[in-house]
Parts: C-alpha cells; structure tokens; sequence
C-alpha cells in the first residue's frame, strides 16, 4: 500500500543512489563504459526506499537512523550482485566460462572487483551520510503525514 514515507523513502534513496553512483563513476578505469549505471543504481535505491525503509517507518529516531544504514547496506550489495550477475551474464554469451560452477565462481570475482573499486572513502561518506539523513527523513514523514 502507497504511503508518503515509503515515497519519501524511495525518492531519497533513489537521488542519494544515483548520487553515490556518480562519484563511484571516478574511481573505475578510464574508457569504462558505464551504459545505465547510474540509472539502474538509481533503480535500486528506489526500491529499497520503498520496499525496506519506507515499511519501517513510524518508530524511534534511533531505529530511523538504524534502517537507514542498514539500507545503504542492502542498496550497496544489490547493486553490487546486480552489475556482477549482468558482466557474468556478457561473459558466459561470449563463452569465456566452461560451465554454470565456472560461471558463479567469476561473478563472486566480479562481485569482489566491483566491489574494490566502488567502496572508496567518498564513496562510503556519501553513502553513509545520505543512510543516516534518508533514515531521519523517513521517520519524519511518517511522523507528519501518518
């Protein structure tokens, strides 16, 4: 059911999402290609607003400020899974993998370069602040409007 923080969450997490996807965007090589990054990222965000924060609204500060972290905790590693799942896919196309086992194997490499390289200190301050800020502005919505 549509409630105005679980849309206040998933607009927030979805900007701070896109945000933190953008300064990621400087420490991948040059000539990377990043096709719908951001905007999937942003995609994300959105849904982990709606769907983690926005139901847990309604409760102390300090839990506002705990689901918003751990938010930036499920949105870090859903994006993660989802560009290392994506490569894994354009690699087993392109026949680089003897099998399924080999192909798992290198989506937990993946995962692990992604993760490398998008968990720098920028990175984490950006996604840090706007957990904890997404987190008390949820909970004031739905102090205002429930």
């Amino acid at each position: 059911m549509p409630t105005a923080p679980k849309l206040v969450a998933a607009l927030w997490f979805a900007l701070m999402a896109w945000f933190a996807a953008e300064v990621s965007k400087a420490h991948f090589p040059d000539g990377t290609q990043f096709g719908w990054y951001t905007y999937m990222t942003g995609a994300i965000g959105f849904l982990v607003g709606w769907i983690f924060v926005g139901k847990r609204a309604g409760d102390t500060m300090a839990a506002a400020y705990a689901y918003g972290f751990t938010a930036i905790i499920i949105l870090v590693f859903w994006a993660l899974f989802y560009f290392s799942f994506e490569e894994m896919i354009h690699r087993s196309l392109d026949t680089r993998y003897r099998g399924p086992m080999d192909a798992l194997v290198g989506m937990v490499d993946l995962f692990k370069d992604y993760a490398i390289l998008v968990l720098r200190f920028d990175v984490v301050v950006t996604l840090l602040i706007g957990g904890f800020f997404g987190g008390w502005l949820t909970e004031q919505a739905a102090r205002r409007w429930s």
